[in-house]
């Protein structure tokens, strides 16, 4: 009997559903934009990095990537009202509980960032109200080196982390795998890199000849060509590991509902057709904003079906 959609997304094994998924795709996405604008603005950018399209929608995407997944998160317990005791009540033995420790200090250290980098504007804004404000960024503009190494650090450890969070699903061979963080730290590379296109270009007007996006374009490919790699590594460890672990590579991928899902749209979709855009257009085409739009946004769809297929398809076979 053929797999119905519902039949998918609703089975007896599961233990997180679909949300769980958007919170993983937001957490990467943002951790991928600051670890990006971060190189560019220490290596690529030239001139005032505030006027940079794709610093200015690092600074909005960023944060509205982790504030948005908590809400998700917040909504989605049992009793939402209740969430403030896992944001102070920590317990050290959890995988969730310490995400939300490394949520908490990434989001202190990134706005401070984006407080030093948006420095004049703000105290522009502010003006003569609010002296204190001054104050506090006279003292943490000394540290921005240390503070914008510490957040790249952050952000490096979040994109892994969203991976160790499935791990604790032991007992499903997929999810407990050590392939899985470094999987999802480059898709949350990839995730960045199409965001920060997408929102710089068409929100925040960056030109599409612009030193940063061009790096981004060249940054593209290999981060997802070594994506396509390590799936091939995760898939094939899997399937000759024997026993439960090939029959969960199996039900993932040999057939169905699932595996439609990931042949045709993680794969196809959110990968190939991308990599072979860029391929075979012209540079000038490359440049083109509606290509970009094209292109970044199937790029997007297809994180999400990714992380969207490990968490279901992971969920699939228990050990």
């Amino acid at each position: 009997m053929s797999m119905t959609f519902a039949d998918a997304f609703y089975f007896d094994s599961l233990v997180w559903d679909w949300i769980i998924a958007v919170y993983l795709f937001l957490a990467g996405m943002s951790a991928g934009a600051v670890m990006i604008a971060i190189y560019l603005k220490r290596k690529v950018i030239e001139g005032y990095p505030a006027s940079n399209g794709i610093i200015k929608a690092t600074a909005i995407l960023a944060p509205f990537g982790i504030i948005a997944g908590l809400l998700i998160l917040i909504f989605h317990l049992t009793k939402p009202l209740s969430f403030w005791k896992i944001m102070i009540f920590y317990n050290p033995t959890s995988v969730m509980s310490m995400g939300v420790i490394l949520f908490q200090v990434y989001l202190i250290v990134l706005f401070a960032w984006i407080a030093i980098i948006y420095k004049n504007e703000l105290l522009n804004v502010l003006g003569n109200r609010l002296p204190i404000v001054g104050k506090v960024m006279a003292v943490i503009s000394r540290f921005e080196n240390a503070i914008e190494l510490f957040l790249g650090f952050l952000a490096l450890v979040l994109a892994a982390y969203t991976g160790f969070l499935l791990s604790a699903l032991q007992t499903y061979p997929l999810l407990n795998n050590p392939v899985l963080p470094i999987l999802f730290l480059f898709s949350s590379l990839s995730s960045g890199a199409a965001a920060c296109l997408l929102f710089g270009v068409t929100v925040f007007k960056e030109s599409a000849h612009s030193a940063s996006v061009r790096w981004i374009h060249r940054f593209e490919r290999p981060v997802v060509m070594f994506e396509l790699f390590v799936i091939f590594a995760l898939f094939t460890g899997l399937y000759f590991g024997g026993g439960q672990s090939q029959a969960a590579a199996m039900a993932a991928i040999g057939g169905g509902f699932w595996a439609s899902w990931f042949w045709y749209g993680v794969i196809g979709m959110g990968m190939l057709l991308p990599l072979g855009l860029n391929a075979v257009s012209p540079a000038g085409v490359r440049h083109n904003i509606a290509f970009i739009m094209l292109v970044t946004t199937v790029s997007l769809i297809g994180v999400l079906m990714l992380r969207t297929f490990i968490l279901y398809a992971g969920q699939i076979t228990t050990l």
